[in-house]
């Protein structure tokens, strides 16, 4: 890799970032954020590294998940905690699908900026610029609201910074025990209309009663109680990005700061753009989102240019396509891949390529449209001998009404009870857990057709 410095995308084309009235303002909020602690730690981030390289090999699966766009209105303790605790029973239920370690990385602590489809938007024959995520500008429709500033910035890092204690915390000091996990699960599974699910949730139990007969919980109560969790976000606005990034004392290579792993998003991934420039040279996990419009010299260039050692975990390319387009798109990918030899993780995220407008004018997605994009995404990575390696949902542990359909069938009609979300719909807890146990099954299949082709 050529010399690089973390302002080096200053001077490339850039996209989906707010202009900044203020200038001085602006200098002044870097400024002081560039004596913050950072948020994450180089070697936190090296370890995620390692646990995707895993994940490549089809030794371990990614579970990401989390909101949308993190809100400053909406945060709390409890709906951090609301969030982990689902995503904790979603990897014990993938876990027992795939036999093989879950990975858990949260949209969290850092997911405040969102792109948009167009730089303003009309209500009411008003004009104004989009609503960008509260990082930027404010989600009120009105004038004042809608200017970029650039204090949001502080604020967005004290939210994340408190929201990595709380999740640490959870992490280590009992919340995350399986026992406790599991308890919650079959809650879920005890309701009438999630009868389909409990016999894995049964043989779940029946594990965990034979492990604590057999001493192997006494044994290793430690990795029982509990968990690693991560966090990452779009590396949307990267004045907040190169703020945070710093110097790694320990290999003298650069880290962003601001979260373990950070991705491109679809509408920022020119091979010469600011968002590529800034990527390429910090040592985190980067994710890449793939969708229709990639092609295979694109994603190609793209490879060359965040991981041209080719190192293992260093690369997510993450499938967005739509319901019905995962066959067009996808089998064109995995060959670009195939073709440079290139180790990455392939992920599936069927959320944004199945937004509609509901007959009630709301913005959702069907649920049977997600789970058949997975359903999509393993089959072709099944036809081409590839590894699908993990999911990334938009999601939270709060009980709304955001997305259509599920065991407790959320209909259009219901969609106004509790809608949320600040920009897409989220899946509720429910919905969730449920994807989680669909596409368990996904994985118990894979592993049953390998075992059986290894056996012949």
């Amino acid at each position: 890799m050529t010399e690089w410095h973390k302002s080096d995308w200053r001077a490339k084309p850039r996209v989906q970032m707010p202009d900044y009235t203020d200038a001085a303002k602006l200098a002044s909020v870097e400024s002081r954020l560039a004596t913050y602690p950072p948020l994450v730690f180089a070697g936190e981030a090296r370890r995620l590294k390692s646990h995707l390289a895993k994940v490549s090999r089809g030794e371990a699966f990614l579970l990401q998940g989390g909101d949308c766009a993190e809100a400053f209105g909406q945060f709390s303790a409890d709906n951090i905690r609301d969030t982990f605790k689902v995503m904790l029973q979603m990897a014990m239920v993938l876990t027992y699908g795939a036999k093989v370690p879950v990975v858990k990385v949260g949209r969290m602590a850092g997911q405040f900026a969102k792109p948009r489809s167009a730089p303003t938007e009309v209500i009411g024959g008003q004009e104004l610029p989009s609503y960008r995520g509260d990082i930027i500008n404010g989600f009120d429709f009105s004038a004042a609201a809608r200017v970029p500033d650039p204090d949001r910035m502080l604020q967005a890092y004290l939210q994340a910074a408190a929201t990595l204690n709380l999740l640490r915390a959870f992490s280590t000091g009992g919340y995350a025990d399986v026992r406790k996990v599991h308890a919650w699960t079959l809650g879920f599974t005890g309701a009438p209309e999630a009868e389909k699910y409990r016999d894995m949730a049964n043989r779940i139990s029946d594990t965990i009663d034979f492990m604590e007969a057999a001493g192997i919980r006494d044994e290793a109560s430690h990795a029982l109680e509990t968990v690693e969790f991560y966090t990452s976000h779009e590396a949307l606005l990267l004045e907040y990005e190169e703020a945070l990034t710093r110097v790694d004392s320990t290999t003298g290579q650069w880290l962003a700061g601001s979260g373990h792993m950070i991705w491109i998003g679809d509408r920022t991934r020119q091979p010469d753009g600011a968002h590529v420039e800034y990527c390429r040279g910090v040592q985190n996990p980067i994710g890449l989102k793939c969708g229709p419009s990639m092609t295979s010299g694109h994603l190609k260039a793209l490879m060359a240019k965040l991981n041209p050692r080719n190192e293992a975990g260093r690369l997510t390319l993450i499938a967005r396509f739509g319901a019905g387009s995962v066959q067009e798109h996808l089998p064109r990918l995995t060959k670009a891949v195939a073709e440079e030899g290139a180790n990455v993780v392939w992920v599936c995220d069927p959320m944004h390529g199945n937004t509609i407008k509901s007959s009630s004018g709301y913005k959702t997605r069907p649920f049977e449209s997600v789970l058949r994009e997975v359903r999509e995404f393993f089959a072709v990575h099944n036809a081409e001998g590839t590894i699908p390696g993990g999911v990334h949902f938009e999601m939270t542990g709060q009980d709304v009404t955001e997305c259509t359909g599920g065991v407790r069938a959320v209909t259009d009609e219901d969609l106004s009870d509790r809608y949320h979300t600040a920009c897409d719909p989220r899946l509720n807890a429910s919905q969730s857990l449920e994807l989680a146990f669909l596409v368990a099954e996904e994985l118990s299949q894979r592993r049953h057709l390998l075992q059986t082709a290894r056996a012949v």
